[in-house]
């Protein structure tokens, strides 16, 4: 099975980094379309195939992944229109905000089952919080998006109505969580740890908490209660955080991104 991935800005590149390390592709299958050429020579060096043709790549695909900012889908989706095939392609489309309506509208009889998908960029390291939304997509069809995207980390099947939720929870999400371990790490500073450290225990710590409540299965606030002990200083630090607003300014942000 052959993939085109056509353009390698930041999500689409990240996304080849996943596809390279993954296994269900050999690198040789994956080519990676861009108008801009030096950025294709990082990815020719991985072994990739590369061009600055769109409907090349797309042209001998089977699966054509289409993952450029959302103002450009329109004009990449109705230059690739010509030599998409619906008989034998699946066609995913990667942009925050672009309805299934409006691809089907632009490609009309040439649109191929569809799969709207936002992953974030940790999809890099094969740990991607992973939306797919299938469009006249048969089971079948649907297990091999989920087999490619459960490799480069998690995934969960949603409705188009949801993605914009979807979209702010996990692949905004990704900078938010980065926003607090930069505060944690400050703040370890500010309590005389040197800067590295102070961020190498706030991401061993958040690894923790992970694979504690994963394991667990307990609600985040259950395992708060394992911590907190009466007049402790854990209770305390949390008092001080939610007097500053904290699970509201989480909350806000969120819906911000809607």
């Amino acid at each position: 099975m052959k993939i085109a991935v056509i353009g390698a800005g930041a999500m689409g590149g990240t996304t080849v980094q996943g596809l390279v390390k993954g296994q269900y592709f050999e690198n040789e299958d994956i080519t990676v379309s861009d108008p801009n050429v030096q950025v294709l020579e990082k990815y020719k060096a991985m072994g990739v195939n590369v061009t600055t043709d769109n409907a090349m790549a797309a042209e001998q695909a089977d699966i054509v992944c289409v993952v450029v900012k959302p103002w450009l889908v329109e004009t990449v989706l109705r230059g690739i229109k010509p030599v998409l095939a619906p008989q034998r392609q699946l066609l995913i489309v990667v942009a925050a905000g672009v309805s299934s309506q409006s691809v089907e509208e632009w490609l009309g009889l040439n649109c191929p089952p569809l799969f709207l998908v936002i992953p974030n960029i940790a999809i890099a390291q094969m740990q991607s919080m992973t939306f797919i939304v299938p469009v006249g997509a048969s089971k079948r069809d649907t297990q091999t998006i989920l087999d490619i995207y459960n490799e480069m980390g998690g995934t969960l099947i949603t409705d188009e109505e949801h993605l914009p939720a979807g979209t702010t929870l996990a692949s905004c999400g990704i900078a938010y969580a980065m926003r607090y371990i930069r505060a944690a790490s400050e703040g370890g500073v500010e309590l005389g740890f040197k800067a590295d450290d102070a961020k190498k225990i706030v991401l061993q710590t958040l690894r923790g908490a992970i694979e504690l409540l994963e394991e667990t299965g307990l609600h985040p606030e259950a395992a708060i209660d394992l911590v907190t002990t009466p007049q402790g200083v854990t209770i305390k630090g949390l008092n001080e955080m939610e007097r500053a607003g904290f699970t509201s300014a989480v909350i806000r942000g969120l819906r911000a991104g809607m």
